[in-house]
């Protein structure tokens, strides 16, 4: 038993002790953080603390900044990457529709000519645009999309803002076809502006050339002349510009000169054009020359 009062005994003064300690550092705090509240007397050395102490709290920091500017990194990676992606379907879109503004810009300015041009001709005339080409090289007919319920008929003459085209062979409901005068089975009547020597301009199966067969050698002809409509054969207007002569050529060993002319218009870049509308009753096919040659 005197054993263990005497180990008791100790124990006690140690807890007694500690306690001791501990409220005379409590009391030692209330009264720093006192005179610190009203005369700041520990600035100086919270400030060379807080130096002390920043390496460690950087050298801890610093794996998780390194974290985050990582995932930042990563995530403005993958950003900039959907921007990319968003962007250059936006580019090809927008390409895609500057294409289709052109070509529609470009159909305004000739359907504007065509307008124009229609306002200059005395007879009443019909917009038809290009549906389908005669993919045969020596056949040039066309496809429009006019017919006999917009008043469309066969024999109806054909043109643009520059010249005469051709004219319709044959005419459905909805639709017409039409003959090109470069067609090799197509004659036109024509006459010489200058002087007005009339003649046939035959189609040769080149959208570039026609031929003037029946010219004698001595007649008035020269390269430049302009050629237009004569008003023979009952189908076409007169006065319609339709080529230009780019070869006079006379043999002397043949009754006819051998002349071509060139179109007016550009027959195989055409889409959409005029007919003159006029009533099918006036026309007679006994005078009509210009009609497909046998």
């Amino acid at each position: 038993m005197r054993i263990n009062q005497n180990q008791s005994k100790p124990l006690f003064a140690a807890e007694t002790a500690v306690n001791l300690r501990l409220f005379v550092f409590v009391l030692l705090s209330i009264v720093v953080m006192t005179l610190d509240h009203r005369h700041q007397h520990l600035d100086s050395v919270r400030n060379a603390l807080a130096t002390l102490v920043f390496p460690v709290q950087y050298a801890i920091q610093l794996p998780f900044d390194a974290a985050q500017r990582l995932s930042r990194s990563l995530a403005s990676h993958a950003t900039l990457l959907e921007e990319n992606r968003r962007l250059r379907q936006k580019q090809v879109f927008i390409n895609a529709q500057i294409q289709k503004l052109a070509a529609l810009e470009a159909e305004n300015r000739r359907l504007r000519m065509l307008l124009e041009s229609s306002v200059n001709i005395s007879e009443r005339v019909l917009i038809a645009e290009l549906m389908k080409v005669d993919f045969d090289p020596y056949r040039h007919r066309i496809l429009l999309n006019k017919g006999t319920f917009h008043g469309v008929h066969a024999g109806q003459p054909l043109l643009d803002q520059q010249g005469i085209i051709g004219q319709i062979v044959h005419a459905s409901t909805f639709t017409a076809t039409a003959i090109l005068i470069t067609d090799p089975n197509h004659a036109l009547p024509v006459q010489v502006n200058r002087n007005g020597l009339r003649t046939l301009a035959v189609g040769t199966g080149n959208f570039q050339e026609l031929e003037l067969p029946h010219i004698p050698n001595n007649d008035d002809i020269e390269v430049g002349d302009l050629l237009v409509t004569s008003g023979l054969g009952g189908r076409f207007p007169r006065g319609y510009p339709v080529a230009t002569v780019t070869r006079v050529e006379f043999d002397p060993g043949r009754p006819f000169a051998r002349i071509t002319a060139r179109p007016i218009t550009e027959l195989d870049r055409k889409r959409e054009m005029l007919l003159i509308v006029d009533d099918p009753a006036s026309n007679h096919p006994s005078l009509a020359a210009d009609v497909d040659l046998p």
